[in-house]
């Protein structure tokens, strides 16, 4: 037997989290790229053969990455110096030419094998990768969740096969096509969620060889790996807090694993020391920000929250209600997943505004009938789309929602104390993002959005909205008040 041990560090979702935070009585430095790369300094100059592998949303959820559109997260990317990395849905966020620049930054291998120029069926990225190590060949392919299809679907040239079954033939394609008898290991680098990675591992034909998924998305923390048709799935939460580490041992006869530990380590000051080159060029960047977006914007007369994106939060409330009075509209639904912090106040920044609110967006106004507005809200409630993998919302003030996980249906729908009638027009506000994908996510067309011939842009900027609303006035306050109601 032929064997030899690989170390593989995995991170996903780590959303620019640049920045080391003190946590607990003791003011432990929790997280941080700089506590990361200290940590990845140390395996890499411990162990012989060690691989470190993103899954995806590298950028975007901080103010360093928004203010530099991503330029600042691939130059400390180059520095980490990732084995190779995968798309995330984010990566998408600052537009199509955008991540083109970004990927030729890096001086790492992003490889995805399911977005395609759709007129020549060439893919957008490269396919995959063969990464040569100690005298071992290991094949990384990466498949991208289809939520990056909302971030692009404006660009007609571009396509992806996204399902999960077409993603798993993309799977197959590549590794029929150079998964030759010298492939000793198939890494499989997704960004399609935790249950999706599931699902994805019983499509895979043995024959194809896949070893592992390495995934993202979900942000899901685990005990221990899955282990699904004989394929290992590993996942390591979001952020910087914590990293993924698999000790394996592979055997060269026969192109498996035969043993294998995988751990998610905590990343803290007892772990490691700071990477002082990384922490002195994140400085440079923070000071450079912290000086643009210091000014005082108001003050919430207390401190406002956002835990879950599944859940009605105080926060969501308060950034619905303000899009809401903007547009005038019956019902605002605010893209839970736009609100990229979980708290917010007293004392609200300019940065803190843009650190919660990174997403500037066009906010537009619909009418439609009743009927479609129970519709939409039967889909936006139901309970497995509450699973970390759904796209959820925050409602406006007046609207009450009450939905029965039980019997998997809405119960009531009202309005201002008012049920909502099947037949009456209401005027409903959304973010551009959500217009592009209302079929996907709202369970709605945007041809039977805009049916009624009323639908009309009402801001180009939902960040100004914000910042205008927050500057003009103080002691802001919101509750959780039972918007949207799940029984049991």
């Amino acid at each position: 037997m032929n064997t030899k041990k690989f170390t593989i560090l995995h991170s996903n979702d780590m959303h620019g989290d640049f920045l080391a935070e003190v946590q607990g009585k003791k003011g432990e430095l929790i997280g941080g790229l700089a506590l990361l790369s200290g940590y990845i300094n140390e395996v890499r100059q411990e162990e012989e053969n060690v691989l470190y592998v993103i899954s995806g949303d590298m950028v975007q959820g901080s103010l360093i990455d928004s203010e530099y559109k991503g330029i600042s997260t691939m130059e400390i990317m180059n520095y980490l110096s990732p084995d190779v990395v995968t798309l995330g849905n984010h990566e998408v966020d600052y537009g199509l030419p955008h991540l083109l620049f970004l990927e030729k930054m890096a001086n790492f291998p992003i490889v995805n094998a399911n977005l395609y120029i759709k007129k020549y069926h060439r893919r957008l990225m490269r396919p995959y990768i063969i990464i040569k190590k100690a005298g071992f060949d290991i094949l990384f392919t990466g498949i991208i969740t289809d939520k990056i299809m909302d971030s692009i679907n404006q660009d007609k040239l571009i396509g992806s096969f996204v399902t999960l079954s077409e993603a798993s033939a993309e799977v197959g394609r590549i590794t029929d096509a150079y998964k030759k008898d010298d492939i000793d290991l198939t890494i499989l680098l997704t960004h399609i969620g935790y249950e999706s990675d599931i699902e994805l591992a019983k499509m895979l034909k043995p024959e194809w060889g896949v070893d592992m998924i390495i995934g993202g998305h979900s942000h899901t923390i685990l005990e221990k790996p899955a282990e699904v048709n004989n394929v290992l799935i590993a996942q390591a939460g979001v952020g910087t807090n914590q990293i993924g580490r698999f000790d394996i041992v592979v055997d060269d006869d026969t192109n498996s694993i035969v043993d294998y530990k995988w751990k998610l380590i905590p990343i803290n000051d007892k772990l490691a020391k700071p990477d002082k080159a990384l922490t002195k060029y994140i400085e440079s960047y923070k000071k450079e920000v912290d000086k643009k977006f210091s000014t005082i914007v108001c003050k919430f007369s207390k401190k406002l929250t956002h835990p879950k994106r599944e859940i009605e939060t105080s926060l969501g409330n308060m950034v619905a209600d303000m899009f809401a009075q903007a547009a005038e509209c019956d019902v605002m639904l605010v893209g839970a997943g736009s609100i990229r912090v979980k708290e917010m106040g007293p004392m609200v920044t300019l940065g803190d505004v843009m650190s919660c609110f990174p997403y500037d967006d066009t906010l537009s106004q619909f009418s439609i009938k009743g009927s479609q507005l129970k519709k939409i809200f039967a889909h936006i409630m139901r309970k497995e789309n509450r699973d970390g993998e759904g796209e959820c919302y925050q409602v406006s003030v007046g609207v009450e929602s009450v939905y029965n996980d039980t019997k998997g249906k809405l119960e009531s729908l009202s309005i201002k104390g008012q049920m909502v009638k099947d037949d009456k027009e209401y005027t409903i506000c959304l973010q551009g993002y959500h217009v592009s994908s209302s079929a996907d996510y709202l369970n709605i067309s945007e041809d039977e959005l805009r049916k009624s011939g009323k639908s009309k842009v009402v801001s180009t900027s939902a960040q100004s909205v914000l910042e205008e609303y927050l500057g003009n006035h103080q002691n802001i306050s919101r509750e959780v008040e039972g918007r949207l109601v799940y029984k049991k």
